[in-house]
């Protein structure tokens, strides 16, 4: 067994290398280098968070012979406009989306008040042309105008510019009337998805980013698909106990936002949606002051989706393309772009895929090794590996051989416990020499003497 081991046991321990090394290289992880969790999550969450508008359009019809008056309602195309727009999530790969009940108020409102307050924006709009006195210019409009059809609009347009409308399927109400919340509807499949967390598990001073696209980044000087990316600021959780007059939760965050983050996502650091900005502090002075800003905790948004009939999923698009971002960071741009091509395959609108794989395409030459692509032929190899150990093990430790047979004395001695049969006694041959002049020893002179007799006897033998 000892010379069986010499052999087989450096073997044994190079295929134990071979497997433990092969397990090794299958498992590495792609390294994000120098990537810091912030901005991960911005390019994580970016393609899932919306731009909403809702607004409703009213027409006028304008009875009075009046040429300046009909020229400020030639300007405004005989039209008023009110609404706004938000910002929202998308939290289900089909299609539905979370936002403030206020982002979408004017898509539940009643015609009749739709109506009045578009009247109210246009007298305020001639009262300020002509600079007259508000109740002046009501008066007057009330006796010579009347509306004369109403068009609601609500569009959730996706971050790679497709517009869509949205259906709302499940509201709360609007700031300071009940749980600012509303979930809408858009018709599309694979889309990118934020994940709904939980806000019982937030703590005082967490760090959190606010996501959405605020007023304040807008600008003429800005090209216009600038209005299509979304900004992220980052803050921290100022106070998790607060509620409304109405005594709704909400979180007092310090990230700055503004008029157009209404309804955008507050994240942790798990990329998960802990609330929904949904209002600011008051102004000091008749200036916003940033840092006192308040969200509506995740644990009452779900209720509505729960209403809405929501599922919170994530889709193929979310892991191929996240998976292709860690590839991507990591250096592995061949196999980023087999992901990020994946994506386009499945989901053409999505907003960043583009240039990640032109970027990839560029890259490509100097892409890492990635063993994990050859997983089938390591397992396979490493089953060999295990087999043959196994059957080395078998031969040096439990295969016993019978061990080669010692001779003495000419007679064979096996290890077996039997004894040996005893040893016949000796008979002499005939033709043994004999000591014929007796002096003790067989010598020259008896062999001559035998062989003299021998041819006698031979000769005997011929004459019979």
């Amino acid at each position: 067994m000892k010379k069986r081991a010499l052999f087989t046991i450096p073997i044994i321990l190079l295929l134990i290398a071979v497997i433990v090394t092969s397990f090794f290289l299958i498992n590495i992880k792609p390294s994000t280098g120098k990537l810091s969790n912030a901005q991960k999550l911005a390019e994580y969450t970016k393609p899932a968070v919306v731009r909403i508008l809702d607004y409703a359009v009213v027409g006028w019809q304008f009875n009075d012979y009046n040429p300046d008056v009909e020229a400020v309602f030639n300007q405004l195309g005989y039209q008023t406009v009110i609404g706004g727009s938000g910002s929202g999530a998308v939290i289900s790969s089909n299609g539905y989306v979370v936002t403030n009940a206020h982002v979408v108020e004017v898509g539940k409102m009643e015609d009749a008040e739709v109506a009045n307050a578009a009247f109210e924006q246009l007298v305020a709009t001639m009262a300020d042309y002509f600079q007259e006195d508000y109740n002046v210019a009501y008066d007057y409009l009330v006796a010579w105008t009347q509306y004369t059809g109403i068009e609601k609009v609500t569009k959730v347009i996706l971050p790679g510019g497709e517009k869509l409308d949205g259906e709302i399927k499940s509201y709360g109400a609007p700031i300071n009337e009940g749980k600012d919340v509303a979930v809408l509807k858009i018709e599309s499949k694979s889309l990118p998805t934020l994940t709904l967390g939980d806000s019982d598990d937030i703590q005082n001073q967490d760090n959190i980013w606010v996501s959405g696209y605020p007023a304040a980044a807008d600008s003429d000087l800005l090209s216009p698909d600038s209005s299509l990316v979304s900004s992220m600021n980052a803050g921290q959780i100022s106070a998790t106990e607060k509620k409304t007059d109405q005594g709704s939760p909400v979180i007092q965050i310090n990230a700055a936002a503004t008029h157009g983050n209404s309804g955008g996502p507050v994240i942790n650091d798990k990329g998960q949606i802990i609330g929904l900005l949904t209002f600011r502090g008051d102004t000091v002075n008749g200036q916003e002051v940033q840092g006192f800003n308040f969200a509506v905790p995740v644990n009452t948004v779900k209720e509505f989706v729960n209403q809405a009939g929501a599922k919170n999923t994530k889709s193929e698009t979310d892991q191929l393309y996240r998976g292709g971002l860690n590839l991507y960071w990591g250096g592995y741009y061949k196999h980023a772009l087999e992901k990020f091509e994946a994506v386009q395959r499945i989901y053409p609108n999505h907003s960043e895929i583009k240039e990640y794989i032109s970027n990839s395409v560029k890259r490509q030459d100097s892409s890492k090794f990635l063993w994990s692509d050859y997983s089938t032929i390591i397992y396979i190899v490493d089953g060999v590996a295990g087999l043959l150990i196994i059957i080395l093990l078998i031969f040096t430790f439990a295969v016993k051989t019978k061990p080669a047979a010692a001779v003495a004395g000419g007679v064979s001695i096996s290890s077996d416990s039997t004894p040996p049969p005893a040893a016949p006694t000796p008979v002499q041959p005939e033709n043994v020499i004999p000591d014929l002049n007796n002096d003790g020893k067989v010598d020259i002179q008896d062999i001559l003497l035998a062989l003299q007799q021998q041819q006698k006897q031979n000769q005997k033998d011929d004459d019979k």
